[in-house]
């Protein structure tokens, strides 16, 4: 089952939140985060807030999901009014889940709608859904085209079947390039989103998955590493000793050989674990996330941000829906962010960006002895570090982690 909720403060029953969040807010983009909790199969891997008909057991029906889901929209515009937060249309929109397309497009629309409806959508606005393969097909691709989306992001994984069987994912790999195909035909912008280091797989298998995804001619490529997440079915066959865990040299191997393959064929990095064809086809959503922006996440255990102050869901889509017919907010709890804090997030998520982040948001304290270690130790570009920016080389983007550690005091 998916893992518990973080330890935190209690929300408001009402979802109020303090009106320091206005503070600045005209200089911050808004996006909007949907989550759909569905899955048709769960994957044995993926500890993320998603549920199988079985495991619902009755309740949160599927069915009604998007009309809770479009109360709570209304309820944003009701908070962040209150707060005196300037509206702002949404930049950016983004169906996550779960598998989002097990929803009727419908309801798909309806929910963009709403967020239409009550908050604007800013012109070019980027709306984003995530598909499994074998759940969308050309009708239903030029369905959500009409509806105003435009970027799907596909599952991909990988292009190797019995790497697939290890993750349980159910899709023919042999679909990937005719669902792309079909949704270039409708107009949309493409993301296939892979994953290296599963047990089993060989450098040979993930550079097989690589090079079919690169002859889709994607616009963009998301590659993670595989996290081996507690309370997972892949968490129990590694401690039994059934299958091995991920092996920090390989998966090194594995990010510099796709690292290699994407930017010959024109996919420049410009997150650690993200490739965009041209700067304008990055995620913009998620970029909204690195730069510290504001959003607000719909949805059974979605999490949002607003000026510093972070809350999350109920986790359980019927305890959702109940709080949201009793006209209570659905967030369980939250967190206001001091300085300190938030000095911390911008270096954490700043450097994980092509970008680079700024040196001067470094802490001042010993800030030119580590930028200077981090610089002789190859982690670090010495130009830009010179030029005033902290950018990882690839050497850096295999130990972010580590970078960021060093960063702070």
């Amino acid at each position: 089952m998916p893992s518990a909720l973080p330890l935190a403060d209690p929300a408001p029953a009402d979802g109020t939140l303090p009106r320091t969040v206005a503070d600045g807010a005209a200089r911050r983009a808004f996006g909007v985060y949907v989550h759909v909790p569905f899955c048709a199969v769960r994957c044995g891997y993926c500890d993320f807030n998603t549920y199988t008909a079985t495991e619902l057991g009755g309740g949160g029906d599927q069915a009604a999901y998007a009309g809770h889901a479009l109360t709570e929209i209304a309820l944003a515009r009701r908070v962040l009014d209150a707060a005196a937060v300037p509206s702002r249309p949404a930049s950016t929109v983004f169906f996550g889940g779960g598998t989002p397309t097990l929803l009727p497009v419908a309801d798909l629309a309806a929910l963009l709608a709403g967020v239409r409806d009550t908050f604007g959508l800013a012109a070019g606005a980027e709306v984003t859904v995530e598909a499994n393969p074998d759940s969308v097909d050309p009708h239903s691709l030029a369905q959500l085209a009409a509806a105003g989306v435009t970027r799907v992001s596909f599952g991909m994984q990988s292009a190797v079947p019995h790497v697939l069987a290890t993750l349980d994912r159910t899709h023919d790999p042999l679909r990937i390039p005719a669902v792309v195909e079909a949704a270039r035909a409708a107009g949309l912008s493409v993301s296939l989103d892979l994953i290296y280091g599963t047990p089993g797989e060989s450098l040979r298998d993930w550079e097989t998955s690589v090079r079919a995804a690169l002859a889709c001619a994607p616009d963009h490529v998301s590659a993670y590493a595989l996290v081996v997440e507690e309370g997972t079915r892949l968490a129990v066959q590694v401690r039994r000793g059934e299958l091995p865990a991920p092996d920090d040299d390989d998966l090194a191997d594995k990010y510099d050989l796709a690292d290699e393959l994407f930017a010959a064929a024109g996919l420049r990095w410009y997150e650690v674990s993200n490739w965009a064809r041209e700067p304008a086809q990055a995620c913009r959503h998620n970029l909204g996330y690195w730069r510290g922006d504001d959003w607000w996440g719909v949805g059974p255990g979605a999490h949002s941000h607003v000026g510093g102050v972070r809350w999350w869901n109920v986790r359980h889509p019927s305890a959702y829906a109940q709080r949201l017919t009793a006209g209570l907010s659905p967030a369980a709890g939250r967190e206001t962010l001091g300085a300190a804090e938030r000095e911390e997030e911008r270096v954490l998520l700043g450097v994980r960006l092509a970008d680079g982040l700024p040196v001067d948001d470094v802490p001042l304290d010993g800030r030119p002895t580590r930028v200077a270690s981090l610089v002789a130790d190859g982690l670090v570009d010495g130009r830009a570090a010179l030029a005033g920016r902290l950018v990882l080389t690839r050497p850096g983007r295999l130990l972010a982690d580590a970078v960021v550690r060093r960063l702070l005091p």
